[in-house]
């Protein structure tokens, strides 16, 4: 792999995401690429948001799901950046025109009191160090054209990370059983969509202390004031336009999701 084809792939996710408009499957012009290639495709495509003036806020886990993780022919999770601008409300309408295929997820998120930079910290150092946890909508989105994508194809694509959602409330994770917390995905005229922490590798903590010992592996620690989003509690549901989702995460707090 050359550092032209880095080059030109960073290059082809900037665009397609500045003009709102699907492109191939990146896996399928470059199927060379291994899971390496993409994270230094990553790179480069959020080098250009740093330079353009973007903040990093905290990280996504992606890919929690054991099932989802079989079909893309992977034995770990990936991750993706979170940047200031990615931020919006509960209830804060949602532009459609500025995304390609936008689908949403009911998650946990964690934020943390000290920055993360211990060698092989352990499970119980990383539970002292969340400073508070809260109920988060991921809206993903894929540049790749209707979602046909492999492991390379969405690390490429930042873990096909497009926004997140957070209300106003916070929680002490002191005694919480995060398999039990559970979210139900509404809206008029469909089904609901349920499903509970357990969908995350067993436990949002379990995918959440993943991620911290590979940043710092990478040598990108996670900060204080960080915010990780542990993973998808249920399916992802579509996003279209003049919708409203509720994410009603039980006993913590509902979150609105308007689409315009």
């Amino acid at each position: 792999m050359s550092q032209q084809e880095f080059n030109a792939v960073a290059q082809r996710i900037i665009k397609a995401r500045a003009d709102a408009c699907a492109t191939g499957p990146i896996s399928s012009d470059y199927p060379h690429f291994g899971m390496d290639d993409a994270y230094a495709v990553q790179q480069l495509v959020n080098r250009d948001r740093l330079e353009k003036g973007g903040r990093v806020t905290g990280y996504k886990i992606g890919l929690t799901s054991e099932a989802v993780q079989r079909q893309l022919g992977v034995d770990q999770p990936d991750y993706g950046v979170l940047f200031a601008d990615m931020e919006r409300r509960s209830g804060e309408r949602i532009d459609c025109s500025q995304l390609i295929a936008p689908k949403a997820e009911g998650e946990i998120g964690f934020i943390f009191k000290n920055d993360l930079d211990c060698r092989d910290l352990t499970f119980t150092e990383m539970l002292a160090e969340i400073e508070c946890f809260m109920p988060v909508v991921e809206i993903v989105d894929s540049v790749v054209r209707d979602w046909k994508i492999n492991i390379v194809d969405t690390v490429a694509d930042n873990a096909s990370s497009a926004l997140y959602m957070v209300g106003a409330k916070r929680f002490d994770p002191n005694g919480v059983d995060f398999t039990r917390l559970s979210v139900s995905i509404e809206s008029e005229g469909r089904d609901p969509v349920r499903g509970t922490g357990a969908a995350c590798l067993g436990n949002p903590l379990n995918a959440t202390w993943w991620l911290v010992r590979k940043l710092y592996d990478l040598g990108t620690p996670i900060r204080k004031g960080h915010l990780v989003l542990s993973g998808a509690m249920a399916p992802m549901v579509n996003i279209t336009p003049g919708m409203q989702l509720r994410f009603c995460f039980d006993q913590l707090d509902e979150l609105v999701l308007k689409a315009g």
